[in-house]
């Protein structure tokens, strides 16, 4: 026999054995993979492989943290949620450290000598901070007076809801409710202001809905504290509710979390309070109880 055609014939034999390998490979890899998909590794071994979406790191709570609340609605769900914030709010501030909080929880992602003023956007020192007109000082967005509650550790100091803002803007929303309208806010672009009621800029719409829902969970008339509650209204004055919550529940789903305010979320559960904002992680809990 031709010497030549008995190794043409091996050849093709061990291109065929080699195709039926790479297939059978093949058949073990999802269709919807690609080159590299598998979790890639560091130098030291790690996987970085991206963990489950949720909060900021990616860390999903529903199994650990959220596990009481899972499958339940209504009343049921935001007593099940105001067991879990508040029985795990083992970090409680005093009005002076929420100073440094801020600091840490407000920081410009691209400054880290700087905070982000919450109505108006600004980035700023850290440091420019106190009692004049250009300074941030320590913005209360469920406004204290409503329901009297002081800055005494509790709702006073509550980092889920103190932001830091440029202190004339804040003189300018003062105790106002929240509502859709008014003049423009010169400091603060895209805020509108009138006589009883404050609309802040849009990407912030949803945090502000947040963390005044936030405070109504986690503060219900226990521990010596107010039973604060939003309702439909405006100029509440000093009882403890503030409005307009069918404005707030359009601004939550108009302006879902972004990575600021998860990653602030975050922060305060890891350093500071050790508690979370269940509408950042779960914003469709919103329209469950309300």
């Amino acid at each position: 026999m031709d010497n030549n055609r008995v190794t043409r014939r091996a050849r093709i034999a061990l291109a065929i054995a080699a195709g039926a390998a790479l297939t059978a490979v093949a058949a073990q890899i999802p269709a919807n993979a690609t080159a590299g998909s598998a979790a890639p590794h560091r130098a030291d071994g790690a996987s970085t492989a991206q963990k489950p979406s949720g909060t900021a790191d990616g860390t999903s709570y529903d199994d650990t943290y959220y596990k009481d609340a899972e499958g339940k609605t209504g009343q049921a769900l935001k007593d099940a949620l105001h067991k879990i914030i508040s029985s795990t709010q083992t970090g409680k501030l005093s009005y002076d450290e929420v100073w440094d909080a801020l600091k840490e929880t407000d920081q410009d992602p691209d400054n880290s000598a700087n905070v982000i003023l919450l109505y108006t956007g600004r980035s700023q020192s850290k440091d420019a901070h106190g009692g004049n007109p250009d300074d941030w000082n320590r913005e209360h967005v469920w406004a204290k007076s409503h329901g009297d509650f002081g800055t005494d550790t509790g709702p006073g100091t509550d980092i889920h809801h103190l932001r830091p803002e440029d202190v004339s803007v804040n003189s300018i929303r003062g105790n106002k409710d929240f509502d859709n309208g008014g003049s423009k806010v010169d400091e603060a672009p895209g805020s509108l202001s009138d006589d009883d009621s404050f609309e802040p800029r849009d990407a912030v719409k949803g945090d502000v809905a947040r963390m005044i829902l936030y405070m109504a969970v986690r503060y219900d008339g226990g521990d010596g504290f107010p039973d604060l509650e939003p309702n439909d209204k405006v100029d509440n004055g000093t009882q403890p509710h503030i409005g307009r919550l069918s404005v707030l529940k359009k601004w939550s789903e108009q302006d879902a979390p972004d990575a600021f305010e998860k990653h602030r979320n975050q922060v305060i559960f890891d350093k500071f309070q050790h508690n979370r904002n269940p509408f950042i992680d779960h914003p469709e809990w919103v329209d469950e109880i309300w």
